[in-house]
């Protein structure tokens, strides 16, 4: 039986009593997930929901947990971008506390942050992936260069592409590899994929339209994601039905495999020959006036409010999947 999540139009805003709202934090992603926040606050608002902002980056200690007791609140929505709340990091501590939260538990939280660790399950579970190798020191370079060029060379645990860049060459591999190495010590070294890129969101138990992304840059880099108008976002993202149902099944079953559960969105490529290969989950994407899941829902009909509304219901024990 599917999950049948709230819309917008039937929230009881009593049922979730205070909701915490986590936002910011300490990571690379703090500034998106401000903005993110700040619009996921608004909707909230709008909805009725008694809602509170928190920060744990403007909390030292142990006042965090002293904001968030759950004398405090019933709940929380988190919307932190990154590592410290998309990592499990939060989600430990919520359930330390006590206190029901939106989106994936810890156990999903940790393993789809984890680049390397979700390609693993994936290819355990018989779902495709680009071929990789792991830099943990200089070392392993040569087994990545092995890979063969071009590479795509990513931190295994940062987001919004962050550190990420297109290599053409041992030198440039080198570099590439200290860069990203400033972010994460462990780094991932992906065989390029040529064809196109398509994400696509998870709400509850259901897989949404495909998004298409185009961009003049050589890759969805942060600049594409975030700042440039140059982006293209295509929802009818252009393929067949059929072909689109192929793929949002593939999604669902790469999310579901890593142990995401409630909202997320799942990110794929295809390679030259034309058959998909998973990239990523994300199971805090973002909620700007830029970001993919509201895009999705859009598309479906489902307003900002009334996703956030789904989303807050992720919280509900019956829901939640987690704890």
């Amino acid at each position: 039986m599917k999950t049948r999540l709230p819309t917008a139009l039937d929230l009881d805003p009593t049922r979730y009593g205070r909701v915490a709202l986590i936002l910011g934090g300490h990571s690379a992603e703090r500034p998106i997930s401000l903005k993110s926040g700040a619009a996921v606050l608004a909707a909230l608002q709008r909805l009725g929901i008694e809602v509170t902002p928190i920060d744990p980056a403007e909390l030292a200690g142990g006042r965090l947990f002293e904001a968030l007791s759950p004398a405090r609140f019933e709940r929380a929505f988190l919307i932190l971008h990154g590592r410290g709340g998309e990592d499990g990091q939060m989600q430990g501590a919520l359930e330390t506390l006590g206190l029901p939260y939106t989106g994936s538990g810890v156990i999903g939280s940790a393993l789809a942050m984890d680049k390397s660790r979700s390609k693993q399950l994936w290819r355990g579970a018989g779902l495709p992936t680009a071929e990789f190798a792991l830099i943990l020191d200089q070392a392993d370079l040569a087994s990545a260069a092995g890979l063969g060029f071009p590479l795509m060379i990513k931190p295994a645990h940062e987001g919004s592409s962050l550190g990420m860049a297109r290599v053409d060459n041992r030198d440039e591999l080198l570099h590439a590899w200290r860069e990203a190495a400033k972010l994460d010590a462990v780094v991932l070294a992906e065989r390029w994929l040529s064809g196109a890129e398509y994400t696509c969101a998870i709400l509850g138990d259901q897989a949404l339209p495909l998004i298409r992304l185009e961009t003049p840059h050589s890759f969805y880099d942060f600049d594409a994601k975030y700042q440039a108008d140059s982006t293209s976002y295509l929802c009818p993202c252009g393929l067949s039905e059929t072909i689109e149902a192929e793929y949002q099944a593939l999604c669902l079953r790469a999310f579901q495999a890593v142990g995401a559960s409630g909202w997320g969105r799942v990110d794929f490529m295809l390679d030259r020959h034309g058959k998909p290969c998973l990239l990523e989950v994300n199971t805090i994407p973002g909620m700007t006036d830029h970001s993919l899941v509201p895009m999705a829902a859009r598309a479906v009909g489902i307003d900002f409010d009334s996703l956030c509304a789904r989303i807050l219901a992720t919280s509900l024990r019956e829901t939640a999947g987690h704890g």
